[in-house]
Order: structure tokens, then C-alpha cells, then sequence
């Protein structure tokens, strides 16, 4: 079956989508707009802050000196880069440097207000190995940092700029979770008993390691480590528990060794932060794929929902003045940076130069019963369609996340070539319940589809799309359950397109960073050497002889994530048929591109792709 073809037919980009050159231009510019991330603070100089932009016409790391109003583009490489801190400081910023968008690398350094133009960033941690990004707290004089390697997990520890020391190893997954106000605490998340999505909560002595603590809930149930009270000798921790069924917060006195849950009468999951003053919480609460923010005073126990602005909150904090900022979006209006000031006021924060993007159309809920309950979707119909048109179900990545009513210039994309997009928060997505969340274990994959499948024929059966003109796409998961489905489900889809996809699952167990083998082997029961069968059948390349329809592939050369040799070994296989029209898009990135022209391609590649498979 596998030839080790290395030729395969290469996808064209179109020039254009739209003839209308106003239709063409909006579509481009809800990418080429500028966009950036939140602005993120010195702990001890707040008026410094760090975010990440794509001005540039590339995701790149910039600071913001909110006393001079002055920015500066500190990044300029050529994948890009979007990991970015400050130390308490502000002194200095760390950014992460990997190559090409391979995620394996290190964290280097350089002045806040910019280095000499001979020089080079230097390394934040000498000593400590490259490796995939496991934590990073950075305080005033002690930083810990975690490394993953396919030897497993480091936790390195460095004090007042002296040598970096290991203070945690384990073959199985783990990470940095928070460090003590004064510094003398550190939390670890862990997976020692070898669920990386359920992890434990280990609580060491930065100094030495030394255990002081351990908590876990036992099988299947996680505890996630937040941060700790920003208070000097606080020993209180913010955590994530789900013992109820659902991720809720809990408050752990590592010192005192007492526990305190906080039970909010709030439907679906929720997130927390401390305010600044250790008496309040910062919540999110996420239900039906909306996030709003609330406050939770911890002495009188009031919960209060913030006057934020409409539509779905994302990264937010609290300055030390008590004002909360945050990102805003919705499916029709981008995405805004915003100050809700202790008055009330609320207003845009900064914007980065340029035009802002234009909106699209809202998305409507869609609720369907599917065989493991009921299955959450969000549509969005082309204006002025009537009838059935064509669809793209477009299937998220995680599979632990959501597809949310959050802005999207990918589907307001679709939207504007004609097609109606539909969103399956199949089983496996948050914000739905632990439950809901953990219904794929031992059987990923085909579990999702039978959820896409029940909202695919809601959608036929409503008359809302052609059940002759149905795309299945995806990226990373998604992608891998695009191609899943055009093998399993072979009569439902007119053509396929997956990004950056598991294709073939052993081969890409073997490649993938170890953090993903951790996850595989918690969520299929096991490595394939002792769950083969149960891997056998999660693999689209089981299913290639059955496809029929079109398929286009896109894939980074540097992927860790979902690594290029099993796309290879899944396109090799529709080549060996002979009989199935297919392409493949390689882009010389990991697992997706921060370039803006190249996610333009991409975003262009497909839809033509698409038009073409249904003409």
C-alpha cells in the first residue's frame, strides 16, 4: 500500500475569491488588519507591558511603555513569535526561541528598551537544556521553568541569577503551575500516575524540592494549579477541581493544609484569578460558548457580573488600581482590547495602528440530540441565502476545546464565498462538563463523528444546507477528524480539508513531542504497543481505501504537533489508489503559520479547493 511516493498533486492558490473587488478586499483585510494580544504588565512596573501584534504582516513580540506611550517591535523572525513575559521588574523581556515554528527551543532575554543593533538576545536560563516549553514563573529573584523532552520532564530552578538546578523529574508529563508570592513555594502539575489529562498537584521547596504537599482527587478527576495569593507568606492556591462533574475553583491553604471550594450558582465551567488585593477572584464563566466575567469577594462571599462590554471575554486581568482589562469579541464584531475602570467606565484600552477588521455575520445556536446527549452547534448563514445551500463543517482543534462565539476571519471568510458555516462542539469539547469532555477516552475519533453526524443530518433535514454540497475541515484535531470522516462517513461529504492532521496515528505517536504521547496514552488507555487495535481504528489511514471524495492536505514542515512523515505515509496511500482526486499544500512552518500572507494562501487554498470539489 505505501509507496513512499514523494510527489504529490500541489494545490493551487487562487488570485482572488471574489471578482467584486469590495468583496475581495474585505475578506483579505479581516486578516491583513492589525490585531494584538493583551497587553500584559510588570508585576512591580505595571506601565511596562508586553503583548504580541501581527502589524508587521507577522505575529511578532512588542513592548508598550504606557508612561511614554511608546512601542516597540522587539521580535523579527522569520516563522515569527508569540510566547512573551516579563520579569516583576520589567527590566528586561523573555521571549521563547524555537526554529521555524518547531516549539523546541529555549527562553532568551533582552533589555525592555531594546538591545544594540550588533547584539544578540542572550540566554534567559544558561545551563538549562533546549527542550518544548513546560512553565515558566519568573520571580524577583527566583525563576522556575520547565522543559519536555522525549526523556520526559525537567523543572529547573534558579536563584538570584546563579546556576540553574533540577528540582523535579519524571518520565511522565508535567509542568511549572504557579510560585508563591514570596517565592519560597512552587506548584507542579503532574502526571505521575500517568493521566496527563487528569493531573495531580505536587507543592515543593523552590530552594530545594523538597515536597511540602500533594493533592490529588484520584482517577479521572484533575486538579489544575492557577497561581498563588499575591501576598507575601500567603500559602493559599487557586485551583481548578472538577468533583462535581464540571471544572469549578478551589482554594487550597498549602500551609495550613485546609481547603476551601467555591461553589457559584452558575451553569457550565468557570476560571479564575486573584485580584491584586488576595480577598477577590477574577471568574470567567463559560456556558453555550459565551464567556463572561464576574467578581467573587471572598469575605462576604457576593458574586457580582461585570459590565463588560457584549459579546465573549477572553485573556483578562486586574491592574493594581482594581481596573480589569480585557479582550472582547463576537462572531460579528473583531476583537477589542478594553479597560472596565473601578467606576465603571468602560472603554477601548489601545488599538494597534491601522485600519480596524471588518465584522461579519452573528452566529445562531443550534442544539441537537445525539447519542450521547445533547450536542452544541454554531451556525453562520451567508446573507441573503435561501434554501439549501452549501456548508462547510468546520470541526475545532483540542480536541479539550470549544468553538465559541468569538470573532473569526476564517469563517467570516466562508461566509462570504456563499457557504454556511456550521461549528459541532462534538463530545470531547470544554465548557460542556467533565463528562462531556471525557466521553472520547478509549475511543477518540469515531466518538466526535457520531456527534458531527447527528448535527449534519439536523442540518439536512432543516433545509439549512445541500447534503450534496457538505465540506468537512478541520485543523490540527479537526483536521484529523476531517480526514477520520471522509473514510468513515464516506456517503455524508462532497470533499474533505485538513490542516496540519493526525492521518496516520502510529507513525505520528512515534514523531509527536512527548507532551502529545503523554496525552495519546491517556487517552486511549495506553501506548499502541498495548492498545494497537484500539489506535488501529482512531486512524484515518485504516479508512483510505474507502474515501470518495476530493481531499486537500495542509501540512508544516516543522509540525511537532502533527509531525509531516504520517501526512506523507496518509498521502501516499490515496496515491497508491489512483482513483481519488487529492492535493497537498506544505508550508515550511510548525502546526499552523504566524505569517500573515501565508494563513491568507491557506485560507484561499481551501476555499477554492472547496468550490472546485463541488463544481
Amino acid at each position: 500500500m505505501i509507496l513512499g511516493v514523494t510527489e504529490h498533486p500541489v494545490a493551487p492558490v487562487p488570485d482572488r475569491l471574489f471578482d467584486d473587488d469590495e468583496r475581495e478586499e474585505r475578506w483579505r483585510a479581516r486578516f491583513t488588519a492589525p490585531r494584538m494580544s493583551r497587553p500584559a504588565w510588570a508585576r512591580d512596573a505595571p506601565d511596562r507591558c508586553v503583548y504580541t501584534s501581527n502589524a508587521s504582516g507577522t505575529t511578532e513580540v512588542y513592548v508598550w511603555d504606557r508612561a511614554t506611550d511608546l512601542h516597540r517591535k522587539v521580535t523579527d523572525r522569520r516563522s515569527g513569535t508569540h510566547i512573551a513575559t516579563l520579569p516583576p521588574d520589567g527590566g528586561t523581556v523573555w521571549w521563547f526561541a524555537d526554529t521555524d515554528g518547531d516549539e523546541f527551543g529555549h527562553w532568551v532575554r533582552e533589555p525592555f528598551a531594546g538591545r544594540a543593533p550588533d547584539a544578540d538576545p542572550e540566554p534567559a536560563l544558561p545551563g538549562v537544556e533546549d527542550g518544548y516549553p513546560a512553565g515558566l514563573e519568573i520571580g524577583r529573584e527566583v525563576v522556575a521553568a520547565g522543559t519536555s523532552t522525549d526523556d520526559g520532564t525537567k523543572i529547573w530552578v534558579r536563584r538570584s541569577g546563579g546556576p540553574a538546578q533540577i528540582v523535579y523529574q519524571h518520565a511522565e508529563d508535567a509542568s511549572v503551575g504557579a510560585l508563591s508570592e514570596d517565592e519560597t513555594l512552587l506548584a507542579i502539575s503532574h502526571s505521575e500516575h500517568g493521566d496527563s489529562r487528569h493531573p495531580a498537584v505536587r507543592v515543593v521547596r523552590a530552594a530545594d524540592g523538597e515536597v511540602v504537599a500533594e493533592k490529588s482527587d484520584g482517577t479521572g478527576k484533575g486538579l489544575t494549579p492557577i497561581v498563588f495569593a499575591p501576598i507575601r507568606g500567603d500559602g493559599r492556591l487557586l485551583l481548578l477541581h472538577e468533583r462535581r462533574g464540571r471544572e469549578e475553583l478551589l482554594i487550597w491553604d498549602v500551609l495550613a493544609d485546609t481547603e476551601r471550594e467555591i461553589a457559584l450558582d452558575l451553569p457550565g465551567e468557570v476560571f479564575g484569578d486573584f485580584y491584586p488585593d488576595g480577598q477577590k477572584l477574577l471568574v470567567w464563566h463559560t456556558a453555550a460558548a459565551r464567556t463572561r466575567l464576574y467578581r467573587y469577594d471572598l469575605t462576604t462571599d457576593e458574586l457580582t457580573e461585570l459590565p463588560v462590554a457584549p459579546g465573549c471575554v477572553g485573556s483578562a486581568e486586574v491592574r493594581p488600581d482594581g481596573t480589569v482589562e480585557y479582550t472582547c469579541s463576537s462572531a460579528a464584531e473583531p476583537t477589542t482590547v478594553r479597560a472596565l475602570h473601578p467606576d465603571g467606565t468602560d472603554r477601548v484600552l489601545v488599538a494597534p495602528p491601522g485600519p480596524r477588521a471588518p465584522g461579519s455575520v452573528p452566529v445562531e445556536d443550534l442544539w441537537v440530540d445525539g447519542p450521547g446527549g445533547r450536542v452544541h452547534a454554531l451556525v453562520a448563514k451567508p446573507e441573503g441565502v435561501a434554501g439549501r445551500a452549501p456548508a462547510v463543517f468546520a470541526l475545532h482543534g483540542g480536541p479539550h476545546a470549544a468553538d465559541e462565539d468569538r470573532f473569526s476571519a476564517a469563517r467570516a471568510a466562508w461566509v462570504d464565498a456563499g457557504f454556511v458555516v456550521v461549528e459541532v462542539n462534538y463530545r470531547g469539547s470544554t465548557g460542556y462538563g467533565s463528562a462531556w469532555r471525557d466521553a472520547i477516552e478509549g475511543r477518540p475519533g469515531l466518538t466526535e463523528l457520531e456527534d458531527v453526524a447527528a448535527v449534519h443530518d439536523r442540518c439536512v433535514a432543516d433545509g439549512l444546507v445541500d447534503p450534496a454540497r457538505c465540506v468537512v475541515e478541520g485543523w490540527s484535531w479537526g483536521g484529523y477528524l476531517a480526514l477520520l470522516a471522509v473514510g468513515t462517513q464516506p456517503e455524508r461529504w462532497a470533499a474533505a480539508i485538513a490542516g496540519v492532521p493526525v492521518a496516520d496515528y502510529l507513525t505520528a505517536y512515534a514523531d509527536e513531542m512527548e507532551q502529545l504521547r503523554a496525552f495519546d496514552r491517556a487517552l486511549f488507555g495506553g501506548s499502541p504497543e498495548e492498545r494497537p487495535e484500539a489506535y488501529r481504528v482512531a486512524s484515518p489511514l485504516t479508512y483510505v481505501d474507502r474515501v470518495r471524495a476530493p481531499v486537500l492536505v495542509l501540512a508544516g514542515e516543522n509540525d511537532p504537533r502533527c509531525p509531516i512523515r504520517q501526512v506523507d505515509n496518509y498521502l501516499d496511500a490515496l496515491a497508491a489508489r489512483g482513483d481519488v482526486r487529492y492535493e497537498v499544500s506544505r508550508f515550511d512552518a510548525g502546526h499552523g503559520s504566524l505569517v500573515v500572507e501565508e494563513t491568507i494562501r491557506h485560507v484561499a487554498t481551501e476555499i477554492g479547493f472547496a468550490r472546485r470539489a463541488l463544481a
